[in-house]
């Protein structure tokens, strides 16, 4: 655990600049907003294309050099592609690059940016324009290098794969094959700044609004909590366990509880000065 709360340095690029009272730069929320989503969206430019590209990853924080760290300090995010992509290729181009001279340079690596966004509620409000998300979401920017290190590779799939349930890889046939190993790149990702922000709590309507009894008497208003749910898991067809395994029953509940709960906190969090405008 970090001796003090940690923050990413603010950036033009990385700054919130609406309703900056929202935002946080703290490693930790970030890092956590960023660990618990299951999908990320990384965006980087192909030399080859009019437009910015942008794919759905599967990727985790973490630290090869200290496994234990926590994610309240600094931390790398490890993502999960397939060799021969074009994010790949253009990621292996970038890497190894530098100033030999020691003259300080650009990192090396491939310049890029991800997102994550979590929605934990629908915010109903009287008016249209008053009506909003509760939301927490995330925004890193980095530099992705291939990992070419056969031990961190390994590591960074165990994180990856326990990511997706927990204590998964270990369950599971290991070591990977050759077959595998080789059809599969993971990038490190070089965090350079990042900054995620929130918005919690009831409607936020204007006071003339709230003080016409005629429109309170005819508009539902509040919230309605959201959370990503897991289902029963259902056996493969050459699933042979009869019994579901402790590890992944338990990490259903948990995951469910933990998920529903935090909806409800959200949706419950006293009100934040109500904005101009919703966003």
């Amino acid at each position: 655990m970090p001796s003090e709360a940690l923050q990413y340095p603010t950036k033009p690029y990385s700054k919130v600049n609406r309703y900056d009272g929202r935002a946080t730069y703290a490693l930790k929320t970030i890092h956590e907003l960023v660990n618990t989503c299951p999908i990320l969206q990384v965006s980087f430019t192909a030399p080859d294309s009019p437009f910015p590209m942008m794919l759905p990853m599967l990727g985790q924080m973490g630290s090869f050099a200290r496994p234990s760290s926590d994610t309240g300090d600094v931390l790398e995010l490890y993502l999960h592609g397939y060799v021969s992509s074009r994010f790949i290729n253009l990621s292996r181009k970038s890497s190894g690059g530098g100033d030999v001279s020691g003259a300080e340079t650009e990192p090396s690596g491939l310049p890029i940016t991800i997102g994550a966004s979590h929605i934990d509620g629908l915010v109903l409000a009287l008016t249209p324009n008053s009506h909003s998300y509760n939301y927490r979401s995330a925004v890193l920017f980095g530099h992705a290098e291939i990992v070419t290190d056969v031990e961190e590779k390994l590591w960074a799939m165990e994180l990856i794969t326990n990511s997706v349930v927990r204590d998964r890889y270990c369950h599971t046939r290991l070591p990977p094959n050759n077959a595998e190993m080789q059809s599969t790149s993971i990038l490190r990702v070089k965090i350079a700044s990042g900054s995620a922000k929130i918005r919690s709590g009831m409607p936020k309507d204007d006071k003339s609004d709230v003080e016409d009894s005629a429109l309170l008497d005819r508009v539902w208003t509040g919230v309605v909590p959201v959370h990503y749910t897991l289902g029963a898991p259902i056996p493969g067809p050459y699933n042979r366990l009869q019994a579901l395994p402790a590890y992944l029953d338990e990490y259903v509940s948990e995951s469910n509880q933990d998920a529903k709960d935090i909806a409800v906190e959200a949706a419950t969090k006293v009100a934040e000065p109500k904005p101009k405008l919703e966003d």
